[in-house]
């Protein structure tokens, strides 16, 4: 009996060792251990709400909690309460800096998104039939901003367009819907590119600048009634079937979109011809947050993500074109004939936006 009882006793011995053994052969999940938050533009809120990105920054150490605001209004919020700001472009950032006490922050841009002009299929043929626009077979184009910008001066109407009249639901003044410059950086980076082209193809860098180019400016805005905060609400109403019939997004949006394989309804995507690069920027606040603006430009799990949510990584075209080649009908991925230039200074773009709003 003892006998027994003594090789029982080394079985199960045994069985422990190997149990342990095995369980130390498996690689373990990884835990967050830093829970940080940050206010960033809308646009990027599916983003940081994808189940994906929660687990992939989980497995690198970090719970990321988010609030949204205007990129151009983040400098007016009470910045200590967060570890990061992440507006839409880098213009903002030294404004952001400033008032979070950071000035000199080691920021970082993990990707960026070229703005667009999304439109029904009957408007972007108006557009086209009267040289205000060109597309390359149906669903996407290039909006010519010298022509459609000399409409706007002009307060043209749908009604004065050729081809119009069989399209019942084209009227009133021609204009792109944006967002309100003053806050949001889409209209303020169209602001950008429209007061370059007004002032000659030159980046507006002084007050006589200003002067020359406000007048159009307040044309641009003035004409679209109450402003939107952010690109959000705009692109769900477009693609809800109500809105305007020429809508300012972010071509993320758009690739992100049809990446979910959601219908894209009669939409055209019109790229300006010439533009202003949104490059997202993150800056931290907080030491939590250092590395966290690395991780999401460096990180190849973060960069596919941000792919799919329609970002193009810093130096990722391949990345790009390859994931959207499906979708190549609606997109631009080489942003071929494209002029992009500088925005103004934060001080110009700011006065220039708010001249457009007086």
């Amino acid at each position: 009996m003892r006998r027994i009882l003594g090789i029982a006793l080394a079985v199960l011995l045994l069985s422990g060792v190997i149990a342990v053994a095995l369980a130390g052969g498996k690689d373990e999940p990884a835990t967050a251990t830093k829970t940080v938050k940050g206010v960033i533009g809308s646009e990027k809120s599916a983003y940081f709400r994808d189940p994906d990105v929660v687990k992939a920054l989980a497995d690198k150490g970090y719970t990321v909690k988010t609030e949204t605001s205007g990129s151009w209004a983040m400098n007016q919020l009470a910045l200590k309460e967060f570890d990061f700001a992440f507006p839409s472009s880098s213009e903002p950032a030294p404004e952001i800096e400033a008032a979070a006490g950071v000035k000199g922050a080691q920021t970082t841009k993990p990707f960026f998104s070229p703005l667009v002009v999304i439109a029904r299929s009957n408007a972007a043929k108006v557009l086209v039939d009267n040289g205000l626009a060109t597309t390359n077979g149906r669903n996407s184009g290039t909006l010519l901003m010298g022509p459609y910008l000399k409409a706007a001066s002009e307060d043209r109407k749908w009604q004065q367009l050729s081809g119009s009249s069989a399209f019942a639901e084209l009227t009133g003044t021609v204009f792109v819907k944006t967002t309100d410059p003053t806050t949001s950086n889409s209209g303020a980076l169209f602001l950008a590119a429209a007061s370059n082209v007004a002032n000659d193809k030159t980046v507006v860098s002084d007050d006589a600048g200003i002067d020359r180019t406000a007048p159009l400016m307040q044309k641009l805005i003035r004409v679209q009634g109450a402003l939107e905060p952010s690109t959000d609400d705009p692109f769900r109403a477009f693609m809800s079937g109500s809105g305007e019939p020429l809508i300012l997004a972010y071509e993320s949006q758009v690739a992100s979109l049809l990446q979910q394989k959601q219908a894209p309804g009669d939409m055209v995507v019109l790229y300006p011809d010439t533009t202003v690069n949104s490059p997202h920027t993150f800056v931290p606040i907080s030491e939590n947050a250092k590395k966290l603006g690395s991780l999401l430009a460096d990180d190849p799990k973060l960069r596919e993500l941000a792919v799919r949510h329609g970002f193009r990584p810093q130096n990722g075209v391949p990345e790009f074109t390859a994931a959207t080649a499906s979708h190549a009908a609606y997109l631009n991925p080489e942003l071929t004939g494209i002029r992009q230039v500088s925005a103004p200074t934060v001080k110009i773009l700011t006065a220039l936006a708010a001249r457009a709003k007086s």
